[in-house]
């Protein structure tokens, strides 16, 4: 794997965990009590978080192969 990929894939995983961390905790006042993560916790708002950054990573990687495959 050469360096600008690795530096790429970083980038899009930092991203992704900044972009669904922030949507998660934009939303988590309307989720229900049990997907609302407590702090220092392993619970499922911790579950649902996660989910948030793996969507987030998701649409960040489909709209990368979307460009490639119009060039």
């Amino acid at each position: 794997m050469s360096k600008p990929s690795v530096i790429a894939n970083f980038v899009q995983s930092l991203l992704a965990v900044l972009l669904g961390n922030a949507a998660y905790y934009v939303l988590m006042p309307s989720l229900p009590p049990a997907a609302r993560h407590k702090l220092f916790q392993v619970d499922l708002g911790l579950v649902v978080d996660f989910w948030f950054c793996v969507v987030a990573f998701g649409l960040i990687r489909t709209a990368q192969w979307w460009r490639h495959r119009r060039e």
